[in-house]
């Protein structure tokens, strides 16, 4: 499957003023034509905007990151989606080798401008807007808008073009996977501004083969390269140091285990902004290749539920699954497969912050999310082709034998709660990638 490729109408400029001001207008995409025929979706100024900047160019330099590749070969830089609505800002990206999650939300405190449009894009982050936003100052005014608001921004200074850029499919997949382990996280420490200083002062500077712990050490906190009781897994550790110019501007981090050792998160907690850095357990691990709600989505969702759902949530609004279910008088156990389909292409997304999901009206039409689940695609084919047989089944066993590539056939065997099968995607990764689709085909068969 290839990857999207989407066209900018201009290229996102920086206009400094005389008056200490620096207007920022992002050019964006959508494949919605709703959306991408809106000239603007936000205008309006920073207040805070010396620390949005900073987070904006940490983002920035997040995804030009590669660290599952050998130092010296070059990363491509990937252009950011921007969420708009419910009176925020939410940057969302993945490092290159999308084993980092990054998320900048700009909250209404900060915001002094107009919403124009609640939607979903994809934003034109250029090297010259990157420049710009780490020469922003405290004391400067910082304008910024997502879309075309005013033409005569667009200088002799700053050439327009039209640039074609492509969105990673995995980066479409990894959205849909990071808000799982967002999920199902919970809170292990909150730092204030020096310990969180003293605490990466213990971080490798050079990347490391081996896993690092987060370990509690009397009052302080530091990263060790030994466990003790209660120590938080970090594999990668290194990949923090994009962290460390943003220490002395927040006023806490919050770090965040998940019951797996998965993955692991850190946020950054300023006057109106937030940062969300989202770790997987090694840098050779992609968020784009978990499945975790794969088993959730073997129940066909009709697409006009999808389109139906997509156009009546705004952006950013905050998404409850048993009030949706309760307002809309539908089934809780319809409204939990639902959920799943919504997570797993991307639609919602997790505040761990606040405890609670959010919608994300993605630029892509709902059939492109869709078929990008191509584990589960591949599942159902072998059910279509007869590739599943049962050999035994009783209340809470299955057992049976699936016709793989080349014809091998593995044997899956599925007891209460418990999968397991004989192909090489269970014995490297058992079910902590999501089920392989020798037993997802088993499941559809006997759903």
């Amino acid at each position: 499957m290839v990857d999207f490729e989407y066209t900018y109408p201009f290229a996102s400029v920086i206009e400094e003023g005389v008056t200490h001001q620096k207007n920022f207008i992002f050019s964006h995409c959508s494949e919605l034509k709703e959306d991408n025929a809106v000239p603007c979706f936000f205008w309006g100024n920073i207040t805070q905007p010396f620390v949005a900047a900073k987070c904006l160019a940490t983002l920035a330099k997040t995804v030009a990151s590669q660290f599952a590749i050998a130092p010296g070969v070059l990363a491509k830089l990937r252009d950011p989606i921007i969420s708009v609505g419910n009176q925020q800002l939410l940057f969302e990206a993945f490092s290159s080798c999308n084993s980092v999650y990054v998320r900048v939300s700009l909250h209404n405190e900060i915001l002094d401008g107009e919403f124009i449009k609640s939607g979903c894009t994809n934003i034109d982050f250029n090297s010259h807007t990157v420049r710009a936003f780490n020469a922003v100052t405290a004391s400067e005014k910082m304008i910024l808008g997502v879309g075309q608001k005013e033409m005569h921004f667009i200088t002799d200074k700053h050439k327009t073009v039209e640039k074609k850029v492509t969105l990673p499919n995995r980066w479409i997949k990894g959205l849909g996977n990071v808000q799982v382990y967002l999920a199902e996280m919970e809170l292990a420490y909150r730092l204030n501004k020096a310990e969180a200083i003293q605490l990466f002062r213990s971080l490798p500077k050079q990347p490391v083969k081996n896993d690092y712990y987060l370990i509690k050490l009397g009052v302080s906190y530091v990263f060790a390269p030994s466990p003790l009781e209660d120590a938080i897994k970090i594999g990668g550790a290194h990949r923090l140091n994009l962290l460390q110019g943003l220490l002395l501007l927040a006023d806490s981090l919050f770090i965040y285990r998940h019951p797996s050792e998965q993955t692991v998160a850190f946020v950054l907690n300023f006057k109106g902004v937030d940062m969300l850095f989202l770790l997987s357990d090694n840098v050779y691990r992609s968020f784009s290749g978990d499945g975790r709600y794969l088993e959730n989505m073997i129940e066909d969702i009709p697409m006009e539920w999808l389109v139906g759902i997509n156009n009546f949530f705004k952006t950013n609004e905050v998404f409850s699954p048993t009030m949706v279910s309760i307002e809309n008088d539908i089934n809780l156990g319809t409204m939990s497969t639902l959920q799943a389909s919504l997570s797993s292409i991307g639609l919602l997304g997790y505040n761990l912050l606040d405890h609670n999901y959010f919608y994300r009206r993605l630029p892509f039409k709902p059939e492109r999310l869709v078929s990008l689940n191509l584990r589960l695609q591949n599942a159902k084919k072998l059910t279509e082709n007869n590739e599943v047989e049962i050999v035994e089944q009783r209340e809470g066993f299955i057992k049976a034998h699936v016709r793989g590539t080349a014809g091998v056939i593995h044997t899956v065997i599925i007891d209460g709660d418990h999968a397991q099968c004989t192909c090489n995607w269970y014995t490297n990764h058992q079910t902590k990638r999501g089920l392989c689709k020798h037993i997802l085909a088993t499941k559809i068969i006997n759903q």
